[in-house]
């Protein structure tokens, strides 16, 4: 093992003990300091040899991690993860162990034989929001350039794609948060529509703790009374799938008692009348009755928002991850900007983007609908600069694919083949059952991971590839700010990176230049063909992220450069502070009316199931659930439901629980409690088998996004025989 020392000045610099790098998990990408243990890695395989310290200096979490954080190192150690490639054989029809050039020329040779038999889009990619930006990237080249196909998306549109649409719709531009994390602290307001942040991103509480510390206020919108509820002034409870009216709502009583911006509505924005019309047909009493928040909450609300003179409102997946995701998102954008709470400093939307470089990810090539830089595939423009960067002709970039669900749904027909790389499907879509009957479907699959998950344990071929600790790589986390992640130990031997992988892959197919193997150099390519996007990083290097605490997009080449007098640029840590990024500097209201979800309860499924997250596991859990810390504190999944309910069905707390939608049937042990509405059930989607919450959850698509609703679902509960 070898521990690589940070060399670089400021509060991003290593020491002579340990390397300073970011978290793996989530968006805040918190910073951390990776020393080595004593001894270094244990002969047995189950230690890595480095433990995290905490990094006070970097802004976002100021030293603090979460339990997932500080056991990061437990997934480096090589009992848990996959160190050689896999193959499966015919003759036993298991995976077993084999040579890098056999796997490599089985993935290949199978990726070539079926564009030959079924055409190039019989080939779909599947990517991921964790990977770096260089991988992403590099995916999205490989996939049109070498394959030819237009068939790429990733998970990150099961995460954060309503709100991209909606902040595109309405801003011009999409950046999860258009500030830095820290400005939460310092307004009056912060409404939190749909997110449990002391479970999903603990180091952030730590700014809603501020902002009531300096007098300001904080209104949690969720359906349970979490442990971030249970922090707000006010915690309001509609039920699943509401949202949108309740913002509708809340705008109508803006207007109904004179607290419009008008000024900042005719100077910086367009579209108000028909919103206004819009608005005024959600009044206070009809929204009580479809959202069950009393009215004097509401007026309330409105109160606390509207008070102070500056206010933010921040989404997450709660009112995102609907077939309405998109309209409900615009809702609470129109709150903003009909109070003149976005545009300015201390006031704005914002969205909570979830997985590791779920922003990054969305913006160098790996989502269907994009080419590197967030530029748009079908945009000639577009098209013809980053052909230029790739050295290719322009026509010769596919046009646009399916969405995520789409995309699965197809395996197995109009898809013969499919790469997957950092994504667990058979666990995080939605119909998972029907999701991996499709993955079984395929003629060849293979998968890069770190770990055999559960998707993984369904391939062909299985390549084991680096971790966050043994590269080196950018990400930009949840507000724009582009971070370097730097190797801190050398991986074990016979474990590649991605690049590497594609490198390999590429070469065989017959492109033996432009996917090299260094992320720097990927890096530095990926910066000429973000420029002049909406998410540029041309003025970006290397040096340049890993000084101080990174840098935010967007942030061009230099002035002046040839010219030997260049100004760095700076970056972007606050946008639209003078004009939105529209055509003409306005941002756009977006008129929305509300609708029921896709699947409302009936005689059959009277209840409302919502799905989500708990503090000890991540996304599909194929990581967390491999830390014994982790399980210790959350060991598998359960079903939360309301005294009443459970009185309903004679259930008392740990009794196996069966909840039954349309597409399956889960089964986990009750966990009672007066914390969620006794219309609604909640399950965490972490686990596989029996107790998996996607099994249930409806892939109705939000038609501007392509987001599955996973956030409702009509269902039934009753008393089970034993829990898994």
């Amino acid at each position: 093992m070898q521990i690589d020392q940070a060399t670089s000045t400021g509060s991003g610099s290593g020491s002579a003990t340990g390397t300073d790098t970011h978290c793996p998990y989530c968006a805040l990408q918190c910073g951390m300091t990776l020393r080595p243990v004593e001894g270094a890695a244990s002969a047995d395989g189950t230690s890595a040899g480095v433990e995290v310290a905490e990094r006070p200096a970097f802004p976002v979490n100021k030293g603090a991690l979460c339990s997932k954080g500080r056991t990061a190192p437990a997934v480096l150690a090589s009992h848990a993860r996959i160190t050689r490639p896999l193959v499966r054989r015919s003759s036993s029809g298991e995976l077993e162990p084999a040579t890098w050039e056999e796997a490599l020329d089985l993935v290949a040779g199978a990726l070539e034989r079926t564009r030959r038999l079924h055409g190039a889009d019989a080939v779909g990619v599947f990517g991921g929001g964790g990977l770096t930006n260089e991988k992403a990237y590099a995916l999205g080249k490989f996939a049109r350039l070498v394959l030819g196909t237009s068939q790429i998306d990733y998970n990150g549109r099961f995460c954060m794609s309503s709100a991209a649409a909606a902040g595109t719709r309405a801003f011009g531009l999409d950046r999860g948060l258009p500030f830095p994390l820290s400005d939460v602290s310092r307004t009056g307001c912060v409404v939190l529509v749909g997110s449990n942040l002391a479970e999903t991103m603990p180091p952030a509480l730590r700014h809603l703790t501020e902002l009531r510390s300096n007098g300001g206020t904080l209104i949690v919108i969720d359906p349970r009374r979490t442990r971030t509820a249970e922090q707000a002034d006010l915690h309001l409870a509609p039920r699943p799938g509401t949202d949108l009216a309740l913002a509708l709502g809340l705008l109508h009583l803006v207007v109904a008692e004179g607290r419009l911006d008008q000024d900042f509505i005719d100077a910086r924005t367009s579209g108000w009348p028909e919103v206004r019309s819009a608005a005024m047909a959600h009044w206070p009493e009809l929204v009580e009755r479809i959202t069950g928040v009393p009215v004097p909450e509401l007026r309330r609300a409105v109160q606390l928002f509207c008070d102070p003179e500056n206010a933010m409102v921040l989404t997450a997946r709660g009112p995102e991850q609907h077939s309405k995701g998109t309209d409900t998102v615009s809702a609470w954008i129109n709150l903003c900007l009909a109070t003149g709470r976005a545009g300015r400093a201390l006031s704005g939307y914002g969205c909570l983007t979830g997985q590791g470089n779920g922003q990054g990810g969305r913006e160098h090539g790996q989502k269907a609908d994009q080419l590197p830089g967030y530029r748009k595939l079908d945009d000639p423009v577009a098209r013809a600069h980053v052909a230029q960067v790739w050295g290719v002709d322009a026509a010769a970039l596919p046009g646009p694919g399916r969405s995520a669900y789409e995309l699965l749904d197809a395996l197995g027909g109009d898809i013969r083949t499919l790469l997957l790389m950092g994504s667990n499907p058979a666990v995080s879509a939605p119909r998972a059952g029907h999701v991996e009957q499709r993955l079984r479907s395929l003629d060849f699959l293979a998968v890069c991971d770190v770990v055999l998950s559960e998707s993984a344990r369904l391939a062909d071929v299985v390549l084991p590839v680096t971790q966050w600790a043994e590269e080196t790589g950018t990400t930009t986390n949840l507000e724009g700010r582009v971070l370097l992640r730097r190797k801190a130990l050398d991986p074990p031997a016979e474990v590649r990176t991605d690049l590497g992988v594609l490198n390999e892959l590429a070469a065989r197919l017959g492109w033996e230049k432009g996917f090299p193997v260094d992320a720097e150099e990927v890096f530095e390519e990926l910066c000429r063909a973000s420029a002049g996007g909406p998410a540029d990083y041309s003025g970006m290097t290397y040096a340049r992220v890993a000084e101080d605490d990174g840098l935010f997009w967007p942030c061009p080449e230099p002035d002046g450069a040839g010219t030997g007098h260049v100004t760095a640029h700076p970056g972007t840590p606050r946008l639209f502070l003078d004009r939105f990024a529209t055509p003409d500097g306005r941002a756009r209201f977006a008129p929305v009316a509300h609708r029921p979800s896709a699947e409302e309860p009936d005689e059959e499924y009277p209840l409302r199931l919502t799905t989500g997250r708990v503090l000890a596991q991540y996304q599909s859990g194929a990581q967390t659930r491999r830390v014994d810390e982790l399980n210790a504190a959350a060991p598998g999944p359960f079903v939360e439901l309301h005294p009443r309910l459970a009185g309903q069905l004679g259930a008392v707390d740990g009794d196996a629980l069966a909840v039954v939608s349309r597409r399956g049937r889960a089964v986990a042990p009750a966990r009672v409690t007066r914390g969620i509405r006794p219309d609604t059930v909640f399950m965490p989607f972490h686990w596989y088998g029996e107790g998996r919450a996607n099994t249930l959850t409806n892939p109705a698509l939000d038609p501007a996004s392509r987001m599955p609703e996973f956030k409702v679902c009509a269902v039934r509960v009753e008393l089970a025989a034993q829990a898994p």
